[in-house]
């Protein structure tokens, strides 16, 4: 069986489970899977029988999931069209980052393996999509990418935003609003655990996230005095590449 045999149903489950693992949210449980989908748990229980019957996955009564060799495959796979469909509609289409997501889901399930190819060569096999995220090559291999969550930098630290995830729109317009893109520097001023938020400054941004032209320094002068207030609870949602105070002070030059 190929990839195209398996239902859009079941490409989804497999894209999602490899996607919690990604990102640190593991184990993995039927109700994680029923929570993202926003189905009843049964259905999931149904979706997983099917996966672990077709060899994709393993999953023992009241146990986590886990992809098989062939599974994790599978949702390479997918991860590689959804990401590359992603950077096509930004580049070729002009489509902003937080209105790409909904529209990859829909078009990778119709897309050939030719036309992803063909997309990869025509964008020069890029390594990540607009959102930071590292795309699976055509052999399964990942590109490296910064894998430290912002929740977890000490205040006071200074860094690189890598990754956002392209899952909450909300969370990628209000970065568009405050000019914060992949590349932008920051420092974590303040973590307030009573309030949930997290205060950040921006020291440098190389583009604007809705622009490929270079902010002028001026624009970036002004940005620098802007306080960011973050939800504490989109910083699992951010990586962050942690800078030495070396490196830090050459995002000023």
């Amino acid at each position: 069986m190929t990839l195209q045999d398996l239902s859009p149903n079941a490409q989804d489950y497999l894209k999602v489970i490899w996607g919690f693992h990604e990102w640190g949210r593991t184990p993995v449980q039927p109700s994680d899977l029923a929570n993202k989908a926003h189905v009843r748990p049964s259905t999931v229980s149904g979706a997983v029988a099917r996966l672990v019957s077709g060899g994709y996955a393993r999953h023992d009564p009241y146990g986590a999931i886990e992809l098989t060799d062939t599974g994790e495959r599978y949702a390479l796979a997918m991860v590689r069209r959804h990401r590359l469909l992603e950077t096509f509609l930004v580049s070729a289409l002009h489509y902003s980052w937080d209105e790409v997501h909904a529209e990859a889901d829909a078009l990778e399930h119709a897309a050939s393996d030719m036309m992803i190819d063909r997309i990869d060569d025509m964008l020069g096999h890029p390594a990540t999509d607009p959102h930071g995220d590292p795309i699976p090559r055509a052999d399964g291999s990942m590109p490296n990418v910064a894998e430290t969550p912002l929740s977890e930098v000490e205040a006071g630290a200074v860094v690189t935003i890598e990754r956002v995830s392209d899952e909450d729109p909300e969370l990628l317009r209000y970065f568009d609003a405050q000019h914060i893109t992949i590349g932008t520097t920051l420092r974590v001023e303040n973590q307030d655990q009573t309030s949930g938020t997290m205060t950040l400054s921006q020291l440098h941004s190389p583009v604007s996230a809705n622009s490929s032209e270079s902010i002028d320094s001026g624009l970036n002068d002004q940005l620098s005095t802007a306080p960011i207030i973050l939800q504490s609870s989109f910083a699992d949602s951010i990586h962050v590449r942690v800078l030495n105070e070396e490196t830090a002070a050459g995002t000023h030059q």
